[in-house]
């Protein structure tokens, strides 16, 4: 049945080039359609309350959207759009976690725009897509329950955060990258210090180590 209906995507970028290139890519396409597009996360929620979208293209780094648990709470609100992260952000870092929490395909912007077609219908046939890099780190994960547990307790944030500084980055560096307050990511570590029961840096990063995070 999937072949006659077209799918109906909603794509939520910040930036209008990649609105616009998706757009011309899809024009014209006999099963798929973009139906509406969002440049931050409310109009992305006034999308979703008012239109069917059976697929939602998300860039992590769209802006409003702060971790994962916002990703959790559109997929709990909107069930039957599916959601695959469309983005530059590294897929080891985020991937991860964002398949637990029920995404159904990575797509890396990198990536070839025939294979973000070729996702979109499988992930429409009910396949979760992701490359196997992820599946690797996600077994790990499985494996090691100490670091899934952690893992849910980290936002993506705290996870950037400790992997920047875990590459020998300085707080002030740190901040650059991500555009934040270099408070901000005092009290990033502050608060990696507590949910990893450690009281400096070294112990910090030998213990995300240990675990499987960084």
């Amino acid at each position: 049945y999937n072949f006659l209906v077209m799918i109906k995507i909603c794509i939520a970028d910040s930036l209008p080039v990649v609105i616009q290139g998706l757009q011309s890519f899809f024009q014209g396409n006999t099963r798929m359609e973009v139906v509406a597009s969002a440049k931050n996360l409310e109009s992305l929620l006034n999308v979703l309350n008012n239109k069917r979208c059976d697929m939602l293209l998300l860039d992590v780094e769209l802006e409003g959207l702060s971790s994962i648990r916002d990703i959790k709470s559109l997929l709990k609100d909107f069930p039957e759009t599916k959601i695959v992260l469309f983005t530059n952000v590294s897929e080891q870092m985020y991937a991860p976690t964002a398949i637990k929490a029920g995404v159904s395909a990575y797509v890396s912007k990198r990536s070839d725009l025939k294979e973000l077609e070729g996702t979109i219908a499988k992930v429409s046939e009910g396949k979760v897509v992701f490359s196997e890099t992820v599946k690797k780190s996600i077994e790990m994960l499985s494996k090691g329950k100490k670091s899934e547990r952690l893992f849910k307790k980290l936002s993506t944030r705290e996870i950037e955060v400790l992997r920047y500084l875990n590459d020998g980055k300085k707080n002030k560096e740190v901040a650059q990258i991500l555009g934040l307050d270099e408070k901000t990511i005092s009290t990033y570590k502050l608060r990696l210090l507590a949910k990893l029961n450690v009281t400096n840096l070294v112990d910090l990063l030998k213990k995300a180590k240990d675990l499987d995070v960084i």
